[in-house]
């Protein structure tokens, strides 16, 4: 691992914008721990600090930093759609297309899947011993949560093609109908009380984040200190004077949420987050220059995607060991609750990185076979496959693992989905995206070490 990790990085081209990687490992390092920090587990159940302690909420608007990780994905979408649109001597559009998700879902659903099928096949046995009570009942649930993100980050995959066209056409026009789109949605929403058309949101909210990702791309984002005063000045105004709460996550119980669905002053947040993080660009990318600090990003990055699987896993292996060993658990927020803090975060990431140990192998991309480029109707199977991925991980965040037994269920668009059911549309998917994808003789050429 560490030579291969010292070979890559030493073979980086110059021309590689490093502070794209930097940013998306950290990204995802900022969520990880943001969940391990939140999370107020108690014999009883699990809560959240910040509804403990709401004068921590202002930090979510440092910590909430999905936009950041959205935004990286344009950057690099552009890139890698591009780059096969170069390669293709002979391909059609289907082909590229099916070549393009194959490319960029691969690394993202193979250690997706094993975590599912893994966290499956433990979930059914310990329901058929009897067990899936108490904090093992909760971790079977909220285990799968994350995967939200997974579903969103498939969407934008599969919606790349047709942006990245509107985006070379309109430029920050492109940007602005989309997030014209999310402020139609939110009047509807809470002026005319339309129901359901928040859910419009999902979509308009984080593909206008994503647009940004292709104005980066290609250098159009002139006066980040102009972006990120306006999404800041916006989104206070909009917590200040509107329906919006000050939270940029989740709350339980809350009557309106930033997150799901997001909303316009979440969108003002990443406008604010993008325009920051472009601010830091300069001084980010002199200590990336650095040997040593660019090998760690370039190690962060081969296994980013597994450490996010995995880390809610680790957070309720150290919490249920605890509990076993009789170590008391604090009330959260108390200050034996803060000075148990630093073990709890040092334990998690040592069992996350034993977990990263056992299912890293997954991450590592497969090379596409060569073959004859321009298979027929390649584009909409792997369009197909992407939907039904979309659902079926969607689907899972929702439901989870509890209650496998017993035929639970959650509400995706108004219709049931069990768990079973949301692993059957997300392993069909990968298998159509797979074979769309295969013999089409092109290789992505991705932003990523």
């Amino acid at each position: 691992m560490g030579s291969s990790v010292r070979e890559l990085a030493g073979a980086t081209p110059a021309t590689r914008d490093r502070y794209v990687d930097l940013l998306r490992v950290a990204s995802l390092g900022a969520v990880v721990l943001g969940h391990w920090l939140m999370a107020a587990v108690t014999p009883d159940g699990v809560g959240n600090l910040l509804a403990v302690v709401p004068a921590l909420q202002p930090l979510t608007w440092l910590l909430q930093v999905m936009p950041v990780f959205f935004f990286v994905g344009g950057f690099s979408h552009a890139l890698s759609y591009r780059s096969l649109l170069r390669k293709r001597p002979e391909g059609t559009a289907d082909s590229v297309y099916s070549a393009f998700l194959r490319a960029r879902l691969q690394r993202l659903l193979r250690p997706t899947m094993v975590f599912v099928l893994v966290w499956g096949a433990a979930a059914l046995l310990v329901q058929l011993l009897g067990g899936g009570g108490g904090l093992t009942g909760v971790t079977l649930r909220m285990v799968t949560q994350p995967l939200w993100f997974i579903g969103i980050y498939l969407a934008m995959v599969a919606f790349t093609p047709p942006l990245l066209k509107l985006h070379e056409r309109y430029g920050w026009g492109a940007f602005a109908g989309l997030a014209g789109a999310a402020v139609a949605v939110d009047v509807l929403r809470f002026a005319a009380g339309v129901p359901y058309v928040e859910f419009l949101n999902f979509a308009f909210v984080w593909l206008a984040v994503h647009q940004l990702g292709f104005l980066r791309a290609d250098g159009r984002i002139h006066r980040p200190a102009l972006l990120a005063g306006a999404g800041l000045v916006t989104a206070g105004a909009l917590v200040a004077f509107g329906p919006y709460p000050l939270s940029m996550v989740g709350m339980p119980g809350e009557k309106v949420s930033n997150m799901a669905p997001p909303t316009l002053a979440l969108l003002a947040h990443g406008l604010w987050l993008v325009g920051a993080v472009e601010l830091l660009r300069a001084p980010a990318a002199r200590l990336l220059e650095r040997p040593r600090v660019w090998r760690t990003v370039v190690a962060a990055n081969g296994v980013a995607m597994t450490a996010f699987l995995w880390h809610l896993t680790a957070m309720f292996g150290v919490y249920g060991a605890m509990l076993a060993l009789d170590v008391e658990l604090p009330a959260p927020a108390s200050a034996a609750w803060w000075a148990q803090v630093p073990l709890r975060i040092a334990l998690a990431a040592a069992l996350t990185a034993a977990l990263v140990a056992a299912f890293r192998t997954f991450e590592r991309p497969v090379p596409a076979r060569p073959g004859a480029a321009g298979a027929t109707g390649a584009g909409p199977l792997a369009a197909l496959g992407a939907t039904l991925c979309l659902l079926g991980v969607l689907g899972l965040s929702m439901v989870g693992f509890g209650g496998l037994l017993d035929g639970r269920t959650a509400l995706l668009i108004a219709i049931p989905v069990s768990a079973p059911a949301a692993v059957a549309m997300t392993l069909g998917g990968w298998l159509l995206v797979e074979r769309a994808g295969r013999g089409t003789g092109v290789r992505a050429g991705i932003q990523r070490p």
